[in-house]
């Protein structure tokens, strides 16, 4: 009889009894517009497993303290055409759900040049809402992730690859980008320096 292999557990098991207390969910979603430009998508959402008592009142156990969205809406360039928020729940009612229009101030922004620094000079702190805000950080990755095989990837005539130095399995130097992309391969790393 085959031996069955269980699924793979992404953390240890905690050797420590716990009980689970809040549950924050974040969701991205990439869409391919028929007018050529892409819509990228947000949802956040966070509940409790017990009766979590705000200000403004009571939240029942699985009840949503906040429940946010944001859709940009980009063209080939990741340039943001336009820019929509949306709360269905939040925690000081009359208030919070006032800024969602201040996210217009994204138009014009571009998600892969200096994105995060840009939101954070428009939106960060009292100027936008901190949740909407901290899920405009997921954007650009998102984006990259959705037009992910709509366009060809020549790594051989064309210009470097976009993920080539964005994290450290694809920094230059580095043994992957040896194996899989070594026209862009710098040399091995040495104190700092491309040897």
């Amino acid at each position: 009889m085959p031996m069955l292999e269980s699924a793979p557990m992404p953390l240890p098991v905690s050797e420590v009894e716990r009980e689970l207390t809040h549950t924050r969910r974040v969701r991205y979603e990439g869409y391919k517009r028929a007018d050529g430009l892409w819509d990228i998508e947000a949802h956040l959402l966070d509940t409790k497993n017990h009766d979590f008592h705000l200000k403004t009142g009571v939240r029942r156990a699985g009840q949503a303290v906040h429940d946010m969205w944001l859709r940009v809406t980009i063209d080939r360039s990741f340039t943001v055409i336009d820019a929509e928020a949306s709360m269905d729940a939040v925690p000081y009612p009359g208030g919070c759900e006032k800024i969602p229009p201040a996210y217009k101030k994204l138009i014009g922004l571009n998600l892969v040049r200096g994105f995060r620094k840009h939101v954070w000079d428009v939106l960060g702190s009292v100027k936008g809402c901190t949740h909407l805000t901290e899920m405009l950080n997921g954007l650009p990755t998102a984006a990259i992730q959705t037009f992910a095989g709509e366009m060809p990837e020549d790594t051989e005539h064309g210009p470097k690859p976009f993920q080539l130095d964005q994290c450290h399995a694809l920094e230059t130097t580095s043994e992957t980008v040896r194996k899989w992309y070594p026209k862009w391969y710098a040399g091995k790393k040495v104190r700092g320096k491309a040897a």
